[in-house]
């Protein structure tokens, strides 16, 4: 397994101290966010690779489309297999206008087997409380393709049931986005109380007055000062600007499937020995033809031949003095060839063990 190592190189002492980072990457305006939007639809102009008689409701979309143009046509009389019915999703961003255009995604909802080439017929967005903020229409772009006949021969790459169709909707309804005028409130991405309290006292250096006060870990008031009365926008703009040092917990995070470990160099071990080691065996079976003289009786017959061997390594020991980190650990483990898994393995063991001071989150 190829193992991928991510150091994240932040404040730590004797180390040269982490960039400022702006209040803008660190928080948003309580208010500011997006609106999820959704929507039921028809992609039409598919090669034959749409929905089948199982879907019916493909069929029953297409007549109800067909019959407010003036087409009767019985559903159950049909067969078409050009369309698909699809779910339809996007993204309304704060403070979008009627006339901005939004991305939107198209996902088959039938057994539809590849959406590439068709065309997405006017589809109504709505949020949750069931208002039409937006209308889709658009040629789907799939990430994706399926090539040949039959299910033994295709090919079949990424995802062709699902796409998306840039700038594919147009707001009809302003976004219900609502911003104060005089008291504001800032939502910390990631709450922590250190961030929360170095933001507060560098926004009240920048504007040399008491316009900021943490309430939590995770969130921030703002008084607009009286310089900026009626400029709530200048005020805001300002505020993101602002720059300070961040900080952040120890954390390691492991990815198994892919063999990735993203940690930081600030995590540190404790004193500790690790003895690894380990165990395989192995089980082989080879298949033999026993062949009868040509004078018996007997019938051509196939043999197993069953091997079973058994391989204990020998136990890697690595010793860890005070002050060492995870990135002394890991060149440690990988200069005696050790594995992605076996590093995992370890910094989970010195996780159990109490001697990894940093969260170990596995995803």
């Amino acid at each position: 397994m190829l193992i991928i190592l991510l150091f994240l190189f932040l404040a730590v002492p004797g180390m040269a101290a982490s960039p400022d980072v702006r209040v803008k990457e660190l928080a948003a305006i309580e208010g500011v966010r997006e609106n999820q939007l959704l929507g039921y639809g028809l992609v039409v102009g598919l090669n034959g690779t749409g929905d089948k008689r199982q879907t019916f409701f493909s069929a029953q979309t297409l007549t109800n489309l067909l019959e407010r143009m003036g087409v009767q046509v019985n559903p159950m009389a049909i067969l078409v297999r050009n369309t698909a019915a699809v779910m339809v999703t996007a993204n309304l961003p704060a403070f979008a206008q009627s006339g901005a255009r939004i991305d939107v995604q198209v996902a088959a909802i039938g057994d539809a087997t590849n959406l590439q080439g068709g065309l997405l017929v006017l589809t109504p967005l709505r949020a949750a409380d069931g208002r039409v903020f937006a209308v889709a229409q658009g040629s789907v772009v799939t990430g994706g393709f399926a090539a040949g006949r039959g299910a033994a021969n295709t090919i079949t790459v990424n995802h062709p049931t699902a796409g998306r169709i840039p700038n594919g909707a147009i707001v009809e309804l302003a976004a219900p986005s609502v911003m104060p005028e005089n008291e504001l409130r800032l939502q910390l991405h990631t709450a922590d109380f250190t961030t929360a309290s170095r933001m507060a006292e560098a926004i009240n250096q920048r504007f040399g007055a008491e316009v900021a006060r943490s309430e939590s870990a995770g969130s921030l008031h703002l008084s607009v000062p009286s310089a900026f009365a009626g400029r709530t926008v200048d005020f805001l703009a300002a505020v993101e600007s602002v720059t300070l040092q961040a900080d952040r917990r120890a954390r390691i995070v492991i990815n198994e499937r892919t063999g990735t470990i993203a940690l930081g160099k600030e995590v540190r071990i404790r004193p500790v020995a690790i003895l690894h080691g380990n165990l395989s065996v192995e089980v082989q079976t080879a298949f033999q033809v026993s062949q009868p003289n040509p004078l018996a009786s007997g019938e051509t017959a196939v043999v197993p031949d069953v091997n079973l061997s058994a391989r204990e390594e020998q136990a890697r020991h690595i010793l860890l003095k005070e002050g060492a980190t995870v990135e002394d650990l890991v060149k440690a483990l990988t200069a005696i060839g050790s594995t992605a898994r076996d590093v995992i393995v370890v910094l989970q063991s010195l996780k159990a063990a109490g001697a990894l001071e940093a969260d170990l989150e596995v995803i």
